[in-house]
C-alpha cells in the first residue's frame, strides 16, 4: 500500500511539474502549438494566455490529488491513487487547448502573419550525411534481455508449477497460472518487444524531419543534429532501465516470492530513467543559437497540426516530426506507415494488459 500511494505521489508530482515548465521548453515561436512570428512571441496575448495556463494547471493538481486522495479513504484501495495522475494529465491538456484556442484567436484577429515575409529551411546535408544511429547506447539494453533469458532457462526446471502473475497492492498474489514456456517467459517476450519497438522509434527520430528555422538556418540545423542524437539516446537509454524492471519482475515471478519493498525497487529505477530522459530533453527542447537572422520567418503551418498536438499532412512523407508543444518527437498521423507502427504498439501493450 504504501508503495502504491509513493509512486502515485511521484508520478503526479512529475507530471505537475513538466507541466507547468513545459511552456518555458518549447520554441518561442510555437506557443502552445500556435506558430506565431517571432516578433509575436512576447505578445500581451502570448504572455496572458501563459499566465492563465499555469493558473489552471495548479489547480487542477490540486482538484486532482484532492480526488485521488478521498476515493482512497474511501475505499482503502491504493491503485485508485493513479486515477489522480490519470485526471492530472486530462487536465493538463485540456489547459493547453484553453491557451491553443486563445493565441490562435489573438493571432487571427491582430493579424499577425500580414507583411511578413514567410519561408522554409532545408538542410540538404541530411540527406547526404544524416545522423547516424547511436548503437553503442543500444549495448546496454541487449545484455539484460540476453541476461532475462538465460536465467529465465536456467530456472524453469525449478520453477514452481503454479507461477504467479499478478501481485496485489498489499503484496498478496491474485491470480495465477500454471507453468508453460509462455507463461514462465511472458514477461521476456514483452521485454524483447519493448526493446525492439523502442530501438525502432529511436531509428525514426534520427531520420526525421527537421523543423529549421528560415531566420537562422545554419544555427537550427546544427540544433537539429544535436537534439536528434540526445533524443535518440535518452530514449535507449529508458529502454535499459525499463529492460532491468522487467527482469527484477520476471524474477519475482520466477522465484514466487515477493516482499515489501520489490515493486519499489522494481519501479523506482525506471521512474529515475523517465525523470532524467524528461529533463535532459526539456532542456535542451529550444534552439538557442544566435547571430543570424535572413528576416524571414516560419510559414504559418498551423493548418496542418489539430488543436496544436496532432500533426496531419498528406504532402508531407516524413513519419515523425518535432513536437510543437511538449519534447521529443510525434506522428504524422496522415502518412499510412503509422499504422504499422501504431499496430506494433498496440501489440505489445495489449500483450502486456494480457498476462498481467
Amino acid at each position: 500500500m504504501t508503495v502504491a500511494i509513493l509512486v502515485s505521489a511521484a508520478l503526479s508530482a512529475l507530471v505537475l511539474v513538466l507541466a507547468l515548465l513545459m511552456p518555458a521548453f518549447n520554441s518561442r515561436t510555437v506557443p502552445f502549438g500556435v506558430r506565431v512570428p517571432a516578433a509575436r512571441a512576447t505578445d500581451p496575448a502570448v504572455l496572458e494566455q501563459t499566465r492563465l495556463y499555469r493558473i489552471r494547471v495548479i489547480v487542477s493538481g490540486v482538484v486532482a490529488a484532492g480526488i485521488g486522495i478521498a476515493l482512497f479513504a474511501v475505499t482503502a484501495e491504493p491503485l485508485l491513487l493513479s486515477l489522480s495522475v490519470l485526471l492530472l494529465v486530462t487536465a493538463w491538456y485540456a489547459c493547453f487547448f484553453l491557451a491553443n484556442h486563445g493565441i490562435r484567436a489573438a493571432k487571427a484577429a491582430g493579424g499577425w502573419y500580414d507583411g511578413v515575409r514567410q519561408g522554409i529551411a532545408v538542410d540538404t546535408s541530411l540527406r547526404t550525411d544524416p545522423p547516424r544511429f547511436p548503437w553503442a547506447w543500444l549495448v546496454p539494453a541487449l545484455p539484460v534481455v540476453a541476461a532475462t533469458v538465460v536465467i529465465g532457462v536456467l530456472r524453469y526446471p525449478s520453477m514452481p508449477e503454479s507461477l504467479v502473475m499478478h501481485y496485489a497492492a498489499d503484496g498478496t498474489a491474485d491470480r495465477v497460472a500454471a507453468k508453460s514456456v509462455w507463461t514462465a517467459f511472458s514477461l521476456v517476450f514483452v521485454q524483447a518487444g519493448i526493446t525492439a519497438l523502442l530501438a525502432g522509434i529511436a531509428a525514426l527520430v534520427v531520420r526525421g524531419r527537421a523543423d529549421l528555422d528560415p531566420a537562422r538556418p545554419a544555427g537550427s540545423a546544427r540544433w537539429h543534429r544535436r537534439y536528434t542524437m540526445l533524443s535518440a539516446k535518452a530514449l535507449l537509454g529508458l529502454t535499459a532501465a525499463i529492460d532491468l524492471g522487467m527482469l527484477g519482475s520476471s524474477l519475482i515471478m520466477w522465484t514466487g516470492t515477493v516482499a515489501r519493498w520489490s515493486a519499489l525497487v522494481i519501479v523506482v529505477p525506471i521512474l529515475a530513467a523517465v525523470a532524467v530522459t524528461v529533463t535532459i530533453l526539456a532542456r535542451n527542447n529550444r534552439d538557442r543559437s544566435e547571430g543570424e537572422d535572413t528576416g524571414m520567418v516560419h510559414r504559418d503551418d498551423d493548418r496542418f497540426w489539430r488543436g496544436g498536438l496532432f500533426y496531419v499532412n498528406r504532402e508531407d512523407s516524413a513519419l515523425m516530426v518535432p513536437r510543437r508543444f511538449g519534447i521529443g518527437w510525434t506522428l504524422n498521423l496522415a502518412n499510412p506507415r503509422v499504422l504499422i507502427l501504431l499496430a506494433g504498439i498496440v501489440a505489445v501493450a495489449g500483450v502486456l494488459v494480457t498476462i498481467r
